[in-house]
């Protein structure tokens, strides 16, 4: 009786630092797109804006792959409130230098190398404290409520920041973070305890690890290894459509902003609905289908779809059935990693996670443009016979060669997820075996 209210306890204090950290995405996320909006204006180049991401997710990548064994010795919430302040800080320096008109585009990319390299650190420590707060029975809702808040904030940053921008200038969306900053902190420093935090694991006495023991421990999973790896198969082939040649591929196709302001908006209702759909899931007793079958059902449903489509009413539709059916396959992928590693391990295996999965956003969100300036477009503006059977499937002239782009990622994000629900199958019934030996 005593455990179940102490666990109840514990969820409503997830639920409560749920929200104040979506306070502080929203803040965060309309910090950036000001910025990606500044840089642009400041210099006109695509380039520039994309090395903003690139500026965000190398140190990510790279402090990853050794940062978990450091999160499992220390305090999580101690790694969270330096992370968010290191950021804060950040935020601070760039309204200085902006009132001091010394605001400059290299000082943005300091700041986004700066704060990725300390989100490699807040992220495995948060994804530990959601596990520590949650019971198990509730992981496929924690994973669903945190696929709506990230959905939502999506959808509201950009119209937030852009109505702050128009109105009282860029300074006042910095303020705002500032904000939004001070109010998740002091949720977080006094009103949140995670379980355990004060008995961390110190037996190593060095604060990180070699990369590749941390590797090491992180793929020694065989069922999180097979997924991680799938994973980012699949993280590749979504940046170098979704992430990266949809707005132009729309664009190129229907000549109206308007047209693309409506996909795109579809696309983040889509991860709300699915993320309420994730919410009230059972547990998975199936976890191969849970994490995979939404995957074929995104690929097919909706890079196929987007790629054959020629109207606003098709490519809505693929919108929908593209991001639907994402925040149920997380759930599954959380649930694997929270069930399948032992708490004292799971920061290292959330940063080796972070490093493999999202080393390939970098290199898709590169390919994806090259690929369309250099390859499809060209391709499909020639008259051979390939191009011309392509053709019949997702028309002519510009953007067309987008299309064939999201036929090709559907088509091997259909191959993957297929590859993986056969291999994690495989995988977990030859645990289930050796467990029943024993």
């Amino acid at each position: 009786m005593l455990l179940h209210a102490e666990t109840q306890a514990n969820f409503k204090t997830f639920i409560v630092f749920w929200l104040s950290q979506t306070v502080s995405q929203l803040g965060s996320a309309m910090t950036g797109y000001a910025l990606v909006l500044w840089v642009y204006g400041q210099t006109n180049s695509a380039l520039s804006v994309s090395l903003l991401t690139f500026c965000s997710y190398a140190p990510y990548v790279l402090v990853s792959v050794f940062a978990g064994g450091f999160v499992d010795r220390h305090r999580k919430k101690s790694i969270m409130l330096c992370a968010d302040t290191v950021a804060f800080l950040c935020t601070l320096l760039i309204a200085a230098l902006l009132l001091l008109n010394r605001l400059s585009v290299p000082w943005i990319y300091l700041v986004n190398a700066i704060t990725g390299f300390m989100n490699a650190f807040q992220s495995p420590a948060s994804a530990v404290a959601n596990g520590r707060l949650v019971p198990q029975d509730k992981l496929t809702k924690m994973s669903g409520l945190q696929s709506i808040s990230g959905s939502a904030v999506s959808l509201a940053s950009p119209m937030l920041a852009a109505f702050l921008m128009s109105t009282f200038g860029i300074a006042s969306v910095l303020l705002a973070d500032v904000g939004t900053f001070l109010f998740a902190a002091g949720v977080l420093l006094f009103f949140i305890r995670i379980p355990g935090d004060d008995a961390v694991n110190r037996v190593q006495k060095r604060g990180f690890e070699t990369p590749f023991a941390g590797l090491r421990e992180g793929l020694a999973y065989a069922a999180v290894r097979t997924m991680i790896l799938v994973f980012a198969a699949l993280n590749f082939f979504s940046r170098i459509s979704y992430e990266n040649i949809l707005s132009p591929m729309i664009l190129s196709r229907s000549g109206s902003r308007q047209v693309l302001e409506l996909v795109s908006g579809i696309l983040g209702f889509g991860g709300v609905i699915g993320g309420i759909l994730a919410a009230r899931l059972a547990q998975p007793k199936n976890l191969p289908r849970r994490i995979f079958l939404p995957g074929i059902l995104s690929f097919l449903f909706g890079d196929l779809l987007m790629g054959a489509g020629r109207t606003p009413l098709v490519w809505a539709l693929a919108a929908v059935g593209g991001n639907l059916p994402i925040p149920v396959l997380d759930s599954g992928g959380q649930y694997l990693l929270y069930t399948h590693v032992p708490k004292e391990v799971q920061g290292r295996i959330f940063a080796v996670r972070n490093a493999l999965q999202f080393a390939a956003i970098p290199a898709g969100i590169f390919l994806g443009g090259v690929m369309a300036d250099r390859a499809f477009e060209p391709f499909m503006a020639g008259t051979s016979l390939a191009a011309q059977a392509f053709a019949q499937l997702v028309g002519q002239g510009a953007g067309s060669g987008m299309a064939v782009m999201f036929l090709t990622t559907g088509t091997c994000g259909l191959l993957c997820c297929t590859a993986g629900y056969i291999a994690l199958s495989c995988v977990l019934k030859k645990q289930n075996g050796m467990k029943k030996e024993n």
